[in-house]
């Protein structure tokens, strides 16, 4: 070897042995190189999560298999969570760790065969919260029944906010709307709707240190228009599900068609189809109150037409009695009992509208003043009729006995015995006080009484004259 000959064959290079770690960094740079961008279809097992963030598995088919890598800063943003056994297909490219001189495949892009990412990601995750109770019923909460004011955590730019606009003007005039905008697509757009809500509940809360109830938010609607299941993804993220959850003010999700069907949904206190659909949950219809009232109206004027027909009832009852022993008392009696059924009736109507008027109360602020003043105006009037008629028909009841009681006073008075005794006739009596009708009940010289019209005569019995 130390002919010039055979050393002018070699050069410096060749003659030199490489040690490990210049030969494994030639190999890495020749993979990634070579390999810098790669797709690799197989089976996962062995999957690691490590603390640091990073994903450690093997990627395996029946003859061979491939160390993987995922970094943290990567598998943030893949949508499903890998497992043993799940068949993927992996982009990445091929690497060599020096210390072991191993070659591995860095991955980063990975999605499911057989499945969408989407749909392997949005079905972990919701039965992760569901085992966690996150979507228990006993945690939804019920909606106020007429709503002041409405949160809504939508972008300003989307459809979904024209529809709730449209149908809350075209349903009601007293709901008010606070917007949160927000985007609700798009990377970062979870972090945002949950900064949206948590922006209305502390409003809410600077509400309530400073007194001003009437400005509290009722409810708040998380929602969008429809889309692709990416578009939607926003509203499958874990963090929106606990920000739902965790907000004081109950929350309808309004996300995407009926058909669309997200985390948000299970999370919220109550699921609308669409975000028109959540705006009639929130708007009340002014004819349903109004319904309402005239429902109480009616009501209490079947109320008082009840207690005008007993009142009428026991005057009648009070004009066709016959006792006439104490016909002043009992004449009393009846108008005392006529003015306590007048009084209570008129206690009852004023204790119905008093009723009614607090049940109402808190929805006249929702009426037109002008429909609301004409209903009240038109109950009103009814109701000054039926108090009318009605003292108009006791006047006339009371009238009509006054007028049969003189009939029967002066018929009574007629048949009277003292009536009869004025006439020259008198009574007689034996000393028991029973009266005599037949002279052979009496013996002569017995002891009689004659009772006259003008005092009465103790009588010796001197002859018997029989018939």
């Amino acid at each position: 070897m130390t002919h010039p000959l055979l050393l002018s064959l070699f050069d410096e290079t060749e003659r030199r042995p490489l040690s490990v770690s210049e030969l494994t960094a030639q190999v890495r740079g020749a993979l990634e190189t070579r390999f810098s961008n790669v797709w690799v279809e197989g089976e996962i097992s062995n999957f690691k999560a490590a603390q640091s963030g990073h994903w450690y598995f093997t990627i395996k088919d029946e003859w061979s298999q491939l160390r993987s890598t995922c970094f943290r800063g990567v598998n943030g943003r893949i949508r499903f969570r890998p497992s043993d056994g799940l068949q993927v297909r992996a982009r990445g490219r091929l690497t060599v760790y020096e210390p072991r001189g191993e070659y591995e495949l860095m991955v980063e892009a990975l999605d499911p065969v057989g499945a969408g990412a989407l749909r392997v990601a949005f079905e972990q995750m919701r039965e992760r919260l569901s085992g966690e109770g996150l979507f228990d019923e006993e945690l939804k909460r019920s909606l106020p029944l007429f709503p002041q004011r409405v949160g809504i955590v939508t972008s300003l730019n989307g459809a979904a906010l024209r529809d709730i606009l449209h149908v809350l003007s075209r349903r009601t005039r007293t709901v008010h709307v606070l917007v949160a905008p927000t985007r609700v697509q798009g990377e970062g757009a979870g972090e945002e709707i949950v900064r949206a809500i948590s922006r209305l509940n502390d409003y809410q809360d600077e509400c309530i240190r400073c007194g001003r109830v009437s400005e509290l938010i009722d409810v708040i609607i998380v929602g969008r228009g429809g889309g692709s299941a990416e578009d939607l993804w926003a509203f499958n993220e874990e963090q929106v599900a606990r920000a739902i959850r965790a907000s004081a003010i109950p929350v309808i999700s309004a996300v995407g068609h009926e058909t669309d069907v997200t985390i948000a949904d299970f999370a919220a206190d109550l699921r609308a189809a669409t975000p028109s659909a959540a705006a009639e949950l929130v708007a009340a219809r002014e004819d349903e109150i109004e319904a309402l009232i005239m429902n109480l109206t009616r009501d209490m004027l079947r109320a008082l037409r009840f207690q005008l027909v007993n009142a009428r009832a026991r005057v009648q009852e009070a004009a066709m009695s016959h006792g006439f022993d104490d016909v002043q008392a009992r004449l009393r009696d009846s108008v005392q009992r006529t003015s306590e059924a007048r009084y209570r009736l008129e206690t009852l109507a004023r204790r119905y509208l008093e009723r009614a008027r607090r049940r109402t109360g808190s929805s006249i602020a929702r009426l037109t003043p002008v429909r609301l003043s004409a209903h009240l105006s038109d109950a009103r009037m009814r109701l000054h009729k039926a108090i009318a008629r009605r003292d108009a028909l006791i006047d006339s009841r009371l009238e009509e006995a006054r007028a049969r009681l003189g009939v029967l006073a002066a018929s009574l008075d007629a048949l009277s015995p003292l009536s009869v005794l004025k006439r020259g006739y008198s009574i007689a009596q034996d000393e028991r006080g029973r009266l005599l009708r037949d002279a052979r009940a009496v013996n002569v010289g017995e002891t009689l009484r004659l009772q006259l019209a003008g005092g009465s005569l103790r009588c010796r019995v001197l002859e018997r004259k029989d018939v």
